[in-house]
């Protein structure tokens, strides 16, 4: 079903296009980690995963952040807003009326970010209800702040823009511990936790990739609602209704749920084989 709403202009540059990333959920399942600090701060390497993410996006033209917080979110503006220290060597000087501080160099990143507190407990389309005001542009993007992939963002984007729908996907082929969704002709019909054999002979098995490409119309059909959950009581009414796309993305996917997930980015991180390191 295509829309008959006039569509607004959404050819802006890609540094113009705001990035929205989910990082407010308790990360229960990575309760060794995460008793202490939030997900998006449990580290691949020496970085957190959250800035793995946001280096995929800057490496593709994205400088615009905003952080959806909620558990701990505190200690996700802690390295925000000391983002040079972490990121530079600097000499300190200490024994004046004020301390004084000089950076041997500068940040890599030319990134803005915005940080919003969306509540301890909000759900994921309650915390993107939140920040409506601070969208802007007609389009943004939209992520989950525990998954990395080697996704070519300009080819989801253009997607999007040929595809004329509210959302755009990614889709990925899952572990099998994930349910999939419905893809037909590049449309999602529909969502299956439990695909069976037969199905899986005449469809492909995918799942949402977590990476969107998403027009602002959106919240005119989302209500202030801090129950309101992202995947089920949006993407799926979107579904339904015709206006929900994928483009499959079949290169590498991770996302970090689990001990084992972590052990699996950090080994690849080490070995210098991370598929996700799309940056210099």
């Amino acid at each position: 079903m295509v829309r008959t709403i006039a569509k607004k202009p959404r050819t802006l540059a890609h540094k113009d296009i705001p990035v929205v990333i989910f990082c407010g959920g308790r990360g229960t399942r990575l309760k060794e980690e995460t008793e202490i600090i939030p997900k998006p701060m449990v580290r691949i390497g020496d970085r957190p995963i959250l800035w793995h993410i946001m280096k995929i996006y800057h490496a593709q033209g994205f400088r615009k952040f905003i952080l959806l917080l909620g558990y701990k979110g505190e200690k996700i503006k802690e390295y925000v807003n000391n983002y040079s220290l972490y990121a530079n060597d600097f000499t300190h000087t200490h024994g004046k009326s004020s301390h004084a501080i000089k950076y041997h160099g500068s940040p890599a990143e030319n990134w803005e970010i915005t940080c919003i507190d969306t509540g301890l407990d909000t759900q994921t389309g309650g915390r993107l209800k939140k920040v409506a005001r601070l969208i802007k542009s007609p389009t943004f993007m939209l992520t989950y702040g525990d998954g990395v992939a080697d996704v070519d963002l300009h080819v989801l984007l253009d997607a999007h823009r040929k595809k004329d729908r509210i959302v755009t996907m990614t889709a990925v082929h899952p572990p099998a511990r994930f349910g999939e969704i419905i893809l037909k002709d590049g449309e999602v019909t529909g969502f299956a936790e439990k695909p069976s054999t037969t199905d899986s002979f005449t469809r492909e098995t995918l799942i949402n990739g977590g990476f969107f490409a998403i027009d602002s119309d959106i919240f005119s059909q989302m209500p202030d609602n801090e129950d309101l959950v992202f995947e089920t009581d949006v993407l799926a009414p979107l579904s339904k209704k015709g206006e929900l796309a994928a483009v499959p993305h079949r290169g590498y996917w991770q996302c970090m749920d689990t001990i084992r997930d972590t052990e699996v980015l950090n080994d690849a991180w080490k070995a210098g084989a991370a598929p996700w390191k799309i940056w210099a």
